[in-house]
């Protein structure tokens, strides 16, 4: 056997106790890993970012984040996401969903940055939703930032929903949105444009009256009583029963941190469709004469001596749908009133009655009360309803006042400061 063949048996038998070795390496690494103890503590970080370099391009982007914690785990989970985007058009979607079950405990960090610049058109859509179903510990952070440069023109739509069943539950939620003045930009929230989306609604309390607002008024109402959120007041006057609202008492209300909610009353009969648009085309001409901005509710007035039907309803919700305000109604809700039932036929003849109309019911009257002892909001309405507004005391001789409650969601329809 020459020296040739002396190598390549030496090659041969080298590359078998290498084969070899790394098989056992192989082995032994896979068994370490199948030997390891479950553990019920987890820390978990999701990270999505996306960026764009410049040029005339159309970007879609969807980062979907779904956690869901059960058992006896202990999880502190971060979810981070980042949306670089410069001068192209981008559709941006970005959703974070978290679930906790039966005995979990978790820490919850949800994190959303978009950061457009240049020439950026499109949309962009955050959604955060957090399930807390558990029955142990939860902390939750949600933070959802919106810097937009001068030129972006994006559409900006915002959700955040906590729903849970602790009560020791700690949830910090920050949402802002920072663009320039030249920007175009639609933020929706559930919570009344608040930067804080705190799922728990809030009560806001407030007052109408049928008096002038004036400084003597306010002063009245702010010492005997409290400093109303929401001031409720009459379009056009009625002589003999309202002063109507006029435009240096628009701004007197506005100064002192007060959204306005306006109420019709120009009607004593509330029967029959054509008369129903009659009044709303009344209502909305003095709306326009007060410059009233588009989507503020008109409240109809009908009182409880009033005769009332489901055709005079459907002809107010049709008039006022059909122009740039949104349909409402004030009266007695309460279960067995003719307004009760004229409002449920209406909304059995058409059902998005009572999806779009918004009503102030004046059931019950427990009496009037300070701000400090408003009562707890409990208002008669039809269920299912858009029952936002509670006119809980009424007639009061001090300021001439009535006390209500509000729904914070009522804000999306009122004249705001």
């Amino acid at each position: 056997m020459d020296w040739k063949k002396y190598l390549l048996v030496a090659a041969a038998t080298f590359l078998i106790l290498f084969s070899g070795i790394i098989t056992v390496l192989l082995f032994h690494t896979k068994s370490v890993e199948a030997d390891k103890e479950p553990s019920n503590s987890v820390d978990s970080q999701g990270t999505a970012t996306t960026e764009s370099g410049q040029g005339n391009v159309n970007i879609s982007v969807t980062n979907n984040i779904q956690n869901i914690v059960s058992g006896e785990a202990e999880a502190t989970i971060d979810n981070k996401v980042t949306n670089d985007i410069e001068d192209t058009n981008a559709s941006i979607e970005n959703t974070i969903d978290n679930k906790t079950e039966d005995d979990a405990s978790v820490t919850i960090n949800n994190a959303i940055k978009n950061l457009l610049k240049g020439q950026v058109n499109g949309t962009t859509t955050n959604s955060i939703t957090n399930n807390i179903l558990s029955n142990n510990k939860a902390e939750l952070a949600n933070k959802i930032l919106n810097d937009l440069d001068l030129t972006v023109d994006v559409n900006v739509t915002n959700e955040l929903n906590t729903n849970g069943k602790q009560e020791n539950t700690n949830n910090d939620n920050e949402n802002s949105n920072d663009s320039d003045d030249s920007n175009k930009e639609e933020n929706s929230n559930d919570n009344n444009g608040d930067t804080d989306n705190n799922e728990e609604t809030s009560y806001l309390w407030g007052i109408d009256s049928a008096s002038e607002t004036t400084e003597d008024f306010y002063a009245c109402v702010r010492d005997n009583f409290g400093t109303p959120k929401i001031v409720a007041r009459y379009l056009g006057t009625n002589d003999g029963v309202s002063h109507g609202l006029t435009a240096e008492q628009i701004d007197l209300i506005h100064s002192n941190e007060a959204d306005i909610l306006l109420i019709y009353n120009g009607f004593t009969d509330a029967t029959g469709y054509d008369n129903g648009v009659s009044e709303a085309k009344k209502a909305i001409a003095l709306a326009n004469d007060l410059s009233t901005p588009d989507g503020v509710a008109i409240f109809a007035d009908i009182e409880p001596n009033y005769p009332v039907d489901a055709a005079f309803i459907e002809g107010w919700y049709d008039e006022v749908s059909n122009s740039s305000y949104e349909p409402a109604i004030y009266g007695i809700f309460d279960s067995g009133e003719a307004l009760t039932n004229a409002f449920n036929e209406a909304v059995e003849n058409k059902g998005e009655i009572k999806e779009n109309t918004y009503l102030w019911s004046a059931s019950p009257n427990i009496g009037i009360t300070t701000e400090q002892d408003a009562p707890e909001f409990k208002v008669d309405a039809p269920e299912g309803s858009l029952a936002y507004g509670w006119q809980y005391g009424i007639d009061d001789e001090t300021c001439n006042i009535d006390t209500n409650l509000f729904d914070s969601k009522i804000t999306d329809v009122l004249w705001k400061h």
